[in-house]
């Protein structure tokens, strides 16, 4: 099909109303492989009758990145370039000519745009850049779950090169459980106790669980970490204490620390965003027009798994405006709400705030009506 032999791996188990969708998008490769670990529906069946190569095989005890390394071993040998993805990703119709053009002399791995969620719009959420697109030999996969490549070749691992029109959409399954994530990722803390990025996983699963205390101390052994020097991933780290404290009730100590994540990485607007929404909730409206200004003022999205599609979307411009209204400051107000009514369409409480921001200047002095 092209300058390389390129072969598409995957891991599955119980995904068949994936299958179809999964396979046609997957279809620009020369070869594709499955390891499906003990799937009881017609995920196998389907995957074979589209033209897949399906080994059958349990992983146990389960780990993701054993299950992943031999998912790997089934390429062929003679492939060119390997493309990890899972049966609930698709990728964009002409992935395969633009990874080509990136690829060239040399290249061990690709990096490309990912589109982790959406909104309920069909707009895009949580958008960042991943790296599962390499050569055949000298990757591994490492880590029980949140698995990463990891360079077993001679040398330094080499940099990913980024590859322009390479889009990748994770439209996953909301019913299927998280359950596993937990242990696994215990697990990984105790292999590696020394991995910055596990702990730092580990205690977003705690506050995913709302194990608020265990969330608080094992982001504050993140923090503590000689290796966790990246400011993003350790102001969502605030972040994630902050919003484990508001939980249980310490209003206080929950602003604290979502000062030190806007101290720590100024240049992204999460810390921003969060702090102006909890003073928004005690009426500090100055602070929130100080916060919300600060934000905007950050125009270039991060291509990090940190960036939160809610610091990127209408809600910035909502605080904005509310805060802006409370203090008098109306016609601001207005320009405010049409950004976040623009921004989302589809909300009737935006379009009718802006509906009564504009009454209110209609009537020059009249009773102002309340925006919610």
């Amino acid at each position: 099909m092209g300058n390389y032999k390129v072969c598409v791996y995957a891991i599955c188990r119980n995904e068949e109303k994936f299958v179809r969708r999964w396979m046609h998008s997957m279809s620009e490769a020369d070869e594709v492989v499955v390891l499906d670990t003990g799937s009881t529906d017609a995920t196998v069946q389907l995957l074979e009758e589209l033209g897949a190569r399906v080994t059958v095989e349990e992983i146990s005890p389960w780990r993701f990145d054993v299950a992943r390394n031999r998912s790997l071993e089934l390429v062929a040998e003679d492939a060119d370039i390997c493309v990890c993805t899972d049966l609930d990703e698709v990728f964009h119709p002409g992935w395969r000519s633009a990874l080509e053009r990136a690829w060239g002399e040399g290249a061990h791995r690709l990096s490309y745009r990912y589109t982790w969620s959406f909104r309920p719009d069909g707009g895009e959420g949580s958008v960042f850049c991943i790296e599962k697109i390499h050569s055949r030999r000298g990757w591994r996969w490492t880590h029980p779950v949140h698995e990463v490549l990891e360079w077993t070749g001679e040398g330094v691992a080499p940099v990913a090169r980024f590859a322009p029109g390479v889009q990748l959409d994770h439209h996953p399954d909301p019913e299927k459980s998280r359950a596993q994530y937990l242990p696994l990722l215990e697990l990984s803390v105790q292999e590696a106790p020394e991995d910055d990025r596990n702990m730092h996983y580990l205690g977003r699963e705690y506050l995913f669980r709302r194990r608020w205390d265990d969330c608080i101390r094992t982001l504050n052994r993140h923090l503590s970490m000689p290796t966790a020097r990246w400011a993003d991933e350790r102001a969502a780290s605030m972040r994630y204490i902050a919003r484990a404290y508001l939980q249980k009730g310490e209003w206080e100590r929950a602003v604290a620390w979502y000062l030190r994540a806007v101290a720590e990485a100024p240049h992204l607007r999460e810390g921003y965003v969060e702090l102006a929404h909890l003073l928004y909730e005690k009426g500090e409206w100055d602070g929130v027009v100080w916060l919300t200004g600060r934000a905007l003022a950050i125009t270039k999205r991060p291509d990090s798994y940190i960036s939160e599609a809610a610091a990127w979307g209408s809600l910035v411009w909502d605080l904005r405006a509310m805060a802006l209204y409370h203090t008098g400051r109306i016609p601001q107000a207005l320009e405010a709400a049409r950004q976040a009514a623009q921004m989302e369409p589809g909300e009737k409480r935006l379009a009718e705030n802006v509906r009564v921001i504009e009454a209110m200047l209609a009537a020059q002095g009249e009773m102002k009506p309340h925006a919610r």
